[in-house]
């Protein structure tokens, strides 16, 4: 299987978490998952295209101004790939949460689904 396969699924994948209308969310959530597409992370646990939609813009609601961002190279074998991200501000650059994702790939490219993981997390008061 071709790496750009796995590098395809991942530039989707950040494409929906950075689309900024409520349309463009639900298109770019359309090519990057399968119909029952999962996302699972410390904080949801959902499937189907209008729940991760609604996963994306509450994360949008809370973080505003920030996108997220890959980081490293993605590694893919067989039907899976792992990549890290990093949520960042727009506005000075920094990024108080980080961690990575482990994704499956359906037969036709889209993620079937995502199991996310939180490594780095701001301090709370």
């Amino acid at each position: 299987m071709s790496e750009n396969r796995y590098e395809t699924a991942v530039a989707r994948y950040f494409e929906a978490w950075n689309a900024g209308s409520a349309e463009s969310v639900a298109k770019a959530v359309e090519a990057a998952w399968t119909e029952e597409g999962s996302y699972t992370d410390p904080f949801a646990d959902v499937a189907g295209h209008e729940a991760v939609a609604a996963v994306i813009a509450g994360t949008h609601a809370q973080f505003p101004g920030f996108e997220f961002r890959k980081l490293g190279a993605v590694d893919g074998n067989h039907h899976i790939a792992r990549f890290g991200w990093e949520l960042v501000s727009s506005a000075d650059g920094s990024a108080p949460f980080a961690g990575f994702d482990v994704i499956t790939l359906a037969e036709d490219g889209r993620i079937g689904s995502v199991a996310g993981f939180v490594d780095r997390v701001p301090p709370t008061a």
